[in-house]
């Protein structure tokens, strides 16, 4: 566990969260969130999805891939490699099985410093970022949800793009109580909770 993470549920239940907040709508969830914020984290990357595929993120500057077949462009997991290869830990809580690309590259090579869980009662979805940033809202980390798709075939989604440490720090509250599994004693949904997927090799 990393030990920055310390901090975590510091803040008084109650407090008043303080910090920016900016509303995200539909092709912003690339730009904003992936392009200017995910790309370019430079210690941490918290990600609570209910739904993981490898969606494929175009190269900087472009919105789609130019002059190229579409599954030319870099996967989310290969842009996952490229961040931990310059040391970026990388944390994804998600509750079904990844699509099967994802499985297929992650099995061929976990990237070093991506460590993923499961929890089939998962359905919020956040991405925080070096721990002072967070996007909080309905998108998945999927191509229809946070990918760089046509205007008239995305999703339609809403979401909170803040700086307030105090709704950061609430959700990476919640994220590790999942994460370290303080909810799996009482749970109810043990017959149907798959084995974390930290070795691709041993998931189904």
């Amino acid at each position: 566990m990393r030990a920055k993470l310390a901090r975590i549920n510091d803040a008084p239940d109650l407090a008043a969260p303080t910090g920016s907040a900016e509303l995200i709508r539909g092709r912003e969830h690339f730009t904003r969130i992936i392009r200017d914020g995910l790309l370019k984290a430079k210690v941490s990357v918290d990600i609570a999805t209910a739904d993981f595929k490898a969606m494929l993120i175009p190269e900087e500057g472009l919105t789609k891939p130019r002059g190229r077949r579409r599954n030319e462009a870099p996967s989310i997991i290969e842009r996952f490699r490229r961040m931990t290869e310059r040391g970026v830990e990388i944390r994804i809580l998600h509750s079904g099985v990844p699509s099967s690309p994802a499985l297929r590259e992650l099995r061929a090579s976990l990237p070093v410093g991506l460590t993923i869980r499961r929890c089939p009662r998962l359905h919020m979805k956040a991405i925080v970022i070096d721990m002072n940033a967070m996007y909080l809202g309905s998108a998945n980390l999927t191509g229809a949800g946070l990918g760089a798709k046509a205007e008239h075939r995305r999703n339609f989604e809403l979401g909170i793009w803040t700086t307030s440490a105090d709704l950061i720090d609430g959700v990476l509250g919640e994220f590790n109580a999942i994460w370290e599994g303080e909810h799996c004693s009482a749970c109810q949904r043990k017959d149907v909770c798959p084995v974390p997927l930290e070795e691709p090799e041993l998931g189904e």
